[in-house]
């Protein structure tokens, strides 16, 4: 894999089909700050760090036998 295509940023329909989520939800989610997901404007676009997407999943991660929060 070459560097390019390593460090390549993720569309909301890349980002939201890995979070099985809409991608009008990432929309949301960022007018709102709701959560603590990092996304990078380049003019009107919207890209995210797939590293970035990555270490979101592994903060929401919980547990067994911790309360979720």
């Amino acid at each position: 894999m070459t560097t390019a295509v390593a460090n390549r940023l993720w569309t909301d329909k890349e980002t939201a089909a890995r979070l099985d989520i809409e991608p009008q939800t990432l929309a949301v989610w960022r007018s709102l700050r709701r959560y603590d997901l990092p996304f990078i404007k380049i003019g009107r676009s919207v890209k995210y760090d797939p590293a970035d997407v990555e270490a979101f999943i592994a903060r929401r991660r919980v547990q067994v036998g911790e309360s979720e929060v």
